[in-house]
């Protein structure tokens, strides 16, 4: 289970694009945050997705995102010319393929790799949905069941969602919208797959006469409406009310359901109560990543930061990653065997994250203050530090010096992952 919220234009303080999501995986699957540079292709080169090969185009951009360690994709990520993508588990009523196409977190990827903006990357994941379908497991690299997908896909200018079905698909421009995972869109669908009303006619998803309800059409009947109500209501306030700012799409990423503390992971399944845009619902989904932007108009010569989080965001902070430079190690590595069975002090950021969000579970109420506190000295810090890197390499930009600015980013985000790593050993060992 995943959320998204992404807010342009009326919906957020100064206009821009902000996006947001919280990838929602098995708790324990390490997610690292990774970046691919731009590439070249051959003719005749194939390119190997997670279950499947597809036919390459000529040219790649380069891209950053988190990403499961045994997967080719991304859950959420952003390209060099300010595009961010990030996908959701839906089902509808037409059947998972048996047979192996591309995941959800593929698609989010080659739309990265391969659209320059929000529209040509809709289009690149459409046309490769309908070539390719979705197929394969999703929650491993095998032995495991898949879904289909919805999708948020913005930049500087624009939004959009889309929504499937096996090979078909909706979409709509939006000025703000959140996805959890189920199908949203109803009537007010402004682009689709070609056979998209005829296929809901003959399967008798649709009966003939006025314009198709996506939703209506294709969701599945009986949808356990417990598992996101509770979400789409926060996503829904969060719209609705005061315009929005970076930091108003972090708070939400955060939001138990408006309390303070994380909703209880032993309540019932079928209770409501048990979800939220933060998840701890652990074995069935916990957040394991985040990421959060706010998404320029024109790239031009200044640095952009994409701010991300590892495990679940209301125990950690996010910090700040540019595509410009090289990502640490500690980001973009996963654990070693011995760190994942808990041998030593961590090193890798996903790892620390999560032995911190464990921990914490064993009492939120002691635990919480003491984060709250442990995080804010560094936070500002960061801050601070960011600010001024940012200037510098914004003056270096400018003189030219290209390959200057991005070794001070580099050098950037290596301390800053260091501190990471270290402050969230000594708040584990304080817990």
């Amino acid at each position: 289970m995943c959320d998204s919220l992404v807010a342009r234009g009326a919906r957020t303080a100064d206009g821009a694009t902000l996006f947001a999501k919280n990838s929602d995986r098995r708790g324990r699957e390490a997610q690292p945050f990774v970046q691919f540079p731009g590439a070249y292709y051959p003719r005749g080169a194939r390119v190997r997705c997670t279950h499947s090969e597809i036919d390459p185009v000529a040219e790649t951009y380069r891209v950053m995102g988190h990403s499961p360690e045994w997967c080719w994709g991304f859950e959420h990520g952003v390209n060099e010319h300010g595009v961010a993508i990030g996908n959701h588990a839906t089902w509808s009523r037409e059947p998972l393929e048996a047979t192996a196409g591309l995941i959800g977190m593929d698609l989010v990827r080659l739309g990265l790799e391969r659209g320059r903006d929000a529209r040509e990357a809709l289009e690149v994941i459409a046309s490769l949905l309908e070539t390719h379908g979705q197929g394969g497991s999703s929650f491993g690299a095998s032995g495991d069941d898949g879904y289909q997908n919805s999708f948020v896909i913005a930049d500087g200018r624009a939004a959009w969602v889309l929504e499937t079905t096996a090979r078909g698909w909706a979409a709509r421009s939006v000025e703000g919208a959140g996805l959890t995972n189920a199908l949203t869109l109803g009537h007010e669908w402004q682009i689709g797959s070609r056979n998209l009303e005829k296929s809901a006619l003959q399967q008798g998803f649709w009966a003939p006469g006025g314009r198709l309800d996506f939703k209506g059409a294709y969701a599945i009947e009986g949808w356990p409406a417990y598992l996101t109500d509770r979400r789409q209501q926060a996503s829904a306030r969060s719209l609705e009310g005061p315009a929005l700012t970076l930091g108003a799409m972090k708070s939400w990423l955060r939001d138990h359901a408006g309390q303070a503390l994380p909703p209880d992971a032993d309540r019932a399944t079928e209770d409501p109560d048990r979800y939220s845009v933060c998840m701890h619902a652990d074995p069935m989904s916990m957040t394991t990543a985040s990421m959060a932007a706010r998404l320029p108009v024109e790239i031009g010569h200044r640095p952009w930061p994409v701010w991300i989080s590892f495990a679940t965001p209301c125990t950690g902070i996010f910090v700040p990653v540019y595509l410009d430079g090289t990502l640490p190690g500690r980001f973009a590595q996963p654990p070693s065997r011995e760190e994942a069975e808990g041998v030593g002090r961590a090193w890798s950021a996903w790892e620390a994250m999560r032995r911190l969000q464990e921990r914490a579970t064993m009492n939120f109420e002691r635990a919480m203050p003491v984060l709250h506190t442990g995080w804010k000295e560094l936070d500002r810090a960061i801050e601070l530090d960011r600010l001024r890197v940012e200037q510098e390499v914004a003056v270096a930009y400018e003189g030219q010096r290209f390959e200057e600015g991005e070794r001070m980013l580099t050098r950037f985000m290596e301390d800053t992952a260091e501190r990471l790593v270290d402050r969230a050993n000594g708040l584990l060992a304080a817990l």
